[in-house]
């Protein structure tokens, strides 16, 4: 029998056992969760839907959210893999930006900016992988020249290795975001930066990346003039309501979704599909930002019924095809009753960004926990095929 597949709730389970052999109950009662829940969690036969449960989890056992999604650990998906021999040139080049450190531009002006072009085509197609490969030369170049140059970068840059999930790269590359936007006081990548750096905060400091979000709307009100500076003001409303959501502020989430959607409706979606630094912000985005703020409370049929409205195939960013199908995927799997749309919808987000698809371990235990429930009929080759596409083999 091949072997079973190492899930978030097998994780739960080895810490729950390194902490004296904590039993299921106490771990529900330290988290707030039912005991089923726990058990049915660790045997794979439900995954995790909200990022704030996630949270809880791992306070009780006294870990990181990290430890139990897996991140920047894990082995065996050539993807990963791939990236994660990037990792240290990357880490090693933030450091020495950090530092203060600057070598001398090679690239000439033509070159450094057909390069930026092209990690910025990959962070749309989501190959963050082959993007992983050019960030160490990129971040050094880009640090040579700094401003605005060196912000995007950096954005792309953590953009990149917060999907790989080395969060605390991520946060650093973000952090030089910022730095070099504020140097040359550029409003817009401004904006930018911040947003990218609350999104990479850790999952269990949703307080602190509302509180930033907030705090940076705040300052840019003044520089929305600029239709750039708008988009960003959007995206940070965004950021701030999912962040409040996962905080168990459900008020403040719907008030920044209410700012977003009316910024929204005066700008409509970008022309290009991407708008300012490839954000999307604009109707569609706001929607989908919606389905993601609806699973996070739990309101799958709120999911669905958003879903129908939806065309994400406008935006041209792989990774809003993803959260759109994911989110579908989840929603329809809550309670396993329309486990077949729910394949249908996972096959639709791998489709979209398959890369992304096969190291997020929440998509992961949701093709699990599809086939932990198909077990006692037979698993349909859909499921197995797309099963092996993310590297996980499933027992005949």
């Amino acid at each position: 029998m091949a072997k079973k597949p190492e899930t978030i709730g097998a994780r739960i389970r080895y810490w729950r056992m390194r902490r004296g052999g904590m039993t299921q109950a106490v771990l529900a009662g330290l988290a707030g969760v039912t005991q089923s829940y726990v058990s049915q969690v660790e045997s794979g036969r439900k995954n995790i839907d909200r990022r704030s449960t996630l949270v809880a989890l791992a306070a009780a056992l006294q870990v990181t959210v990290a430890d139990l999604l897996g991140q920047g650990t894990e082995s065996g998906d050539p993807a990963r893999e791939s990236a994660a021999e990037c990792v240290p040139a990357i880490w090693s080049a933030l450091i020495e930006i950090e530092d203060g450190e600057r070598r001398p531009a090679t690239y000439a002006v033509d070159r450094l900016a057909a390069e930026i072009t092209r990690a910025d085509q990959l962070r749309n197609a989501c190959n963050y992988p082959a993007m992983a490969r050019l960030l160490p030369g990129l971040l050094l170049e880009a640090a040579a020249v700094g401003g605005t140059t060196l912000a995007q970068v950096a954005y792309l840059a953590s953009t990149c290795i917060r999907h790989l999930g080395y969060r605390h790269l991520a946060l650093n590359a973000a952090r030089i975001s910022v730095s070099a936007a504020e140097d040359v006081e550029d409003p817009a990548w401004i904006g930018a930066s911040r947003f990218v750096y609350a999104q990479s905060l850790p999952i269990e400091s949703a307080r602190l990346a509302a509180t930033a979000a907030d705090r940076s709307v705040v300052e840019l009100q003044r520089d929305a003039a600029d239709v750039r500076v708008r988009q960003m003001l959007g995206q940070l409303h965004l950021m701030a309501a999912l962040a409040s959501a996962v905080d168990a502020r459900p008020d403040v989430a719907r008030d920044h979704l209410a700012e977003a959607a009316r910024e929204a409706e005066r700008l409509g979606d970008p022309a290009d599909g991407g708008g300012f630094n490839g954000c999307c912000f604009g109707p569609t985005n706001v929607e989908l930002w919606k389905m993601s703020i609806a699973a996070e409370q739990g309101e799958s049929g709120k999911v669905i019924e958003l879903s129908r409205a939806i065309r994400p195939q406008v935006l041209k960013a792989s990774n809003r095809q993803l959260s759109y199908w994911l989110d579908i995927g989840r929603a329809l799997s809550d309670g396993g009753r329309r486990d077949v749309e729910a394949l249908a919808a996972f096959v639709r987000a791998e489709r979209a960004a398959p890369i992304p698809f096969a190291i997020n371990p929440l998509a992961r235990d949701a093709v699990v926990t599809l086939a932990q429930r198909a077990q006692r009929r037979a698993i349909p080759d859909e499921l197995r095929l797309l099963a092996g596409r993310i590297g996980i083999n499933l027992a005949s």
